[in-house]
């Protein structure tokens, strides 16, 4: 069959160009299409592209620590393990972790991220606080953590708990900062103040690692669980660094911690004590003994020189009684903790006292004393 050149002509002036460019187009879009949905698929929110940051941020510095405690009954003396995580704060190799988690160890080794195992000293600690640090040899890549503001937190602040849980190492769990200034009483009986509680889980073996924020600092120092059954429920409690970062010189330098010292030996009082023994106030802190070398004595703050005996317990009556310290009231000797706690070596104070019917602020200079 042929064609004449019109015929021809007319085939060749067909719209094939416009027609393969729509169907290109269409098959653009349709690509794109897939692309995106692929895309979309496996695109990150951005809550987990933090989550992830924060984990590579900060899990190369968080170790494990084991410990062996050498445990002696009437029969015999035997090993138990130990085990519960810890921050590297320093390229020396110091390393942040809770007391209870070496308390009593013979031997602390450490394990870090990438494996590799040392075996640690202890440098100091404060069971007050349930504060320790321990120290291994400086290695080259030791990655410090960045210790933040734990007093900016607020409640609903978003949080990272990173440690080795059931010796399950570099285990990342999230939370939030469920309340702030909670009082901890530990098992030894000792009480805590100011502790941070989150829904962060918190399982045996995280003790002693860090609750991170979103920026990958440290904001406290996890240490203890509420859960009848043992297990996570949702209640955790961690120590605020700023509390850890007051205490870390003293404890690198001097191996225990140095708090200002009164020298008395106090006693609470409460209205029907106070009526009994027929005080002129109901509360404050009756000053039983000073130590004739302390800073009490050389502000002038009187004992007594009554002794009585209430419940078992002698002490004297005729001294001072502690109202006041700095404008804080004191009803109790955690308020008087409190009212010294952080003061300086050298620093003046003023204590109110009452003395009979007489109300006397006296200077005291604060020693510290371990």
């Amino acid at each position: 069959m042929s064609y004449s050149t019109s015929e021809t002509d007319s085939f060749l002036r067909l719209p094939w160009r416009s027609i393969l460019s729509r169907q290109g187009l269409l098959l653009t879009l349709t690509v794109s299409v897939v692309l995106i949905l692929v895309t979309s698929t496996y695109a990150l929110t951005p809550e987990e592209a933090t989550n992830i940051r924060v984990y590579k941020e900060v899990s190369p510095s968080v170790v494990n620590i084991t410990t062996t405690t050498l445990i002696r009954d009437f029969f015999s003396i035997y090993p138990r393990k130990g085990a519960g995580s810890g921050s590297i704060i320093d390229p020396a190799g110091y390393v942040l972790t809770n007391y209870h988690v070496i308390e009593g160890a013979s031997e602390i080794t450490v394990t870090l991220s990438n494996g590799n195992r040392y075996s640690a000293t202890f440098v100091g600690a404060d069971p007050e606080n349930d504060i320790a640090i321990i120290r291994i040899p400086r290695v080259k890549g030791l990655i410090p953590l960045k210790l933040g503001d734990s007093e900016r937190l607020q409640v609903g602040q978003k949080v990272y708990a990173i440690g080795n849980p059931f010796g399950l190492t570099s285990t990342l769990t999230t939370g939030i900062i469920s309340a702030l200034g909670r009082p901890l009483t530990t098992e030894s009986g000792r009480v805590i103040e100011n502790v941070i509680q989150t829904d962060a889980p918190i399982n045996p073996g995280n003790s002693g690692g860090p609750l991170i924020n979103t920026s990958g600092e440290v904001v406290a120092i996890n240490t203890a669980i509420f859960s009848p059954s043992g297990g996570n429920v949702g209640i955790g409690f961690a120590i605020p660094v700023n509390t850890a970062k007051s205490l870390i010189p003293d404890l690198i330098r001097y191996g225990r911690v140095k708090r200002p010292w009164l020298g008395i030996t106090g006693v609470p009082l409460w209205k029907e004590l106070s009526t009994a023994l027929r005080l002129p106030v109901d509360t404050g802190i009756l000053v039983s003994e000073v130590d004739p070398k302390g800073p009490a004595a050389r502000a002038g703050i009187r004992g007594g020189n009554r002794p009585v005996e209430i419940s078992g317990i002698i002490f004297y009556l005729g001294g001072d009684i502690i109202i006041d310290i700095d404008g804080a009231r004191v009803t109790s000797m955690d308020d008087l903790k409190k009212a010294m706690m952080g003061r300086r070596e050298g620093e003046v104070v003023p204590v109110k006292v009452v003395r009979g019917k007489k109300v006397l602020t006296l200077k005291v200079r604060v020693r510290l004393k371990s």
